[in-house]
């Protein structure tokens, strides 16, 4: 069945279990009314089940082709309000507009806001935090200038960018089968028997692991109507929880009760760029080939992309640059400074370069976005308290498909 169908299907099966219960009248399921009502939630179950995987080739499908993903609920997504998420809050009265879509959505998913929250998409917050603001003074003088204010500089948000698989609406734990080995064939003469061999598998686990922040701001700031607030708001809680969860999925340790980052996964390919060459590069990027893995990137540092920026391939006169029109080796280079040089002595710089479609993200749920008018310390100056939390794991599928670089002199 195709993803409408699917959907189509369960809503039908969720409005029967209803009308059982509401049959009942709040008395006890009859025995045949309980099988029939099992029955359906087993329908139920398998259809969301179906409904994931469908979803899951639908956006790879639409990713393959350079399409959005889902665009339908892409657009209503970018029209959630966050400022509106709190003021409703502070206001204690019901979401509307886009907001409320995205509340049905999110319910209709099994996905529920805990304590009174209310549940932004994840999704709106996927982009370089350019405006924010260490103080609400600054933004609510009576003649503000949204468009000519100065935001902090942040580190820019990489790895979702680079292609990672997204799997969101998790509920349980959720384990990933993998092959670990092929069958084999054989070449037989007439008459001879095939030797039987088989395929060999194992499992990558996703396990939530969350994220939060407490942080503050002016009741002004958050009646403001002015869409640039909205901005900035949407971009503070961006550089406070984004930034946190795309330095994770690099860094990231199980001792810090984080997802394992690329840099700390088992596994993962290490070359030499110590003595800083074409060849090297290129003997970086073949030890990815003999493991048949086409790398769709290069991710560095500002400090090893000026290094890269400034020797030459070659000696020759009219030689190119190692890093040159934001491309090394033909694929594109990302600079970003939410990947750390090595700390040593003295530091050296660091170069990853992979297919990073093989890094599989998960989310249980959503943003949660919880604003709370009466804690103490901010109650008494009319502050808005607001706790931002999520929860997601990542895994890599193949750590071979990793390479990992960081002797780079800087």
């Amino acid at each position: 069945m195709q993803l409408h169908e699917i959907r189509e299907a369960r809503t039908a099966k969720v409005a029967e279990a209803r009308s059982l219960l509401t049959a009942a009248n709040g008395a006890n399921l009859t025995p045949e009314q309980q099988s029939k009502f099992d029955a359906i939630k087993a329908e139920i179950t398998a259809l969301e089940g179906q409904e994931q995987r469908a979803q899951f080739i639908e956006d790879a499908e639409r990713r393959s082709m350079g399409q959005p993903v889902d665009k339908p609920r892409q657009d209503m997504e970018g029209q959630v309000n966050v400022l509106d998420a709190i003021r409703c809050q502070i206001e204690n009265r019901a979401a509307t507009g886009a907001l409320a879509e995205f509340q049905a959505e999110a319910k209709r998913m099994g996905i529920e806001a805990r304590n009174g929250g209310i549940l932004v998409p994840t999704s709106i917050f996927e982009k370089r935090a350019t405006m924010t603001t260490t103080g609400a003074a600054a933004v609510v003088p009576d003649d503000y200038r949204a468009d000519q204010f100065i935001g902090l500089l942040r580190n820019s948000m990489i790895v979702r960018q680079l292609g990672a698989r997204v799997l969101t609406g998790l509920r349980g734990d959720t384990v990933l089968p993998k092959a670990t080995g092929a069958a084999t064939a054989y070449w037989v003469a007439e008459g001879d028997a095939l030797t039987e061999s088989g395929t060999t598998y194992s499992s990558v686990k996703l396990e939530p692991k969350t994220v939060g922040a407490l942080t503050a701001f002016s009741r002004n700031l958050a009646l403001q109507s002015n869409p640039s607030i909205e901005a900035l708001l949407r971009d503070d809680i961006s550089a406070v929880v984004g930034l946190a969860v795309d330095k994770a999925l690099i860094h990231g340790t199980a001792a810090a009760k984080q997802p394992v980052g690329i840099l700390n996964v088992t596994g993962i390919q290490t070359a030499s760029l110590a003595t800083l060459s074409w060849a090297a590069i290129v003997a970086m990027l073949e030890k990815l080939g003999l493991e048949n893995i086409t790398a769709n990137a290069i991710v560095t540092h500002a400090k090893a992309a000026t290094k890269l920026q400034t020797t030459l391939k070659d000696a020759t006169a009219g030689s190119e640059y190692l890093m040159q029109a934001g491309r090394v080796a033909g694929l594109p280079a990302y600079v970003t400074n939410q990947l750390d040089a090595k700390t040593g002595t003295p530091n050296t710089g660091r170069v990853i370069a992979g297919d990073f479609s093989q890094l599989v993200i998960g989310e249980w749920g959503a943003t949660e976005v919880l604003a709370n008018p009466y804690a103490a310390g901010y109650y008494e100056k009319g502050d808005v308290q607001l706790r931002i939390m999520h929860s997601m794991d990542a895994v890599v599928r193949h750590p071979k498909a990793f390479v990992v670089a960081d002797d780079l002199g800087l």
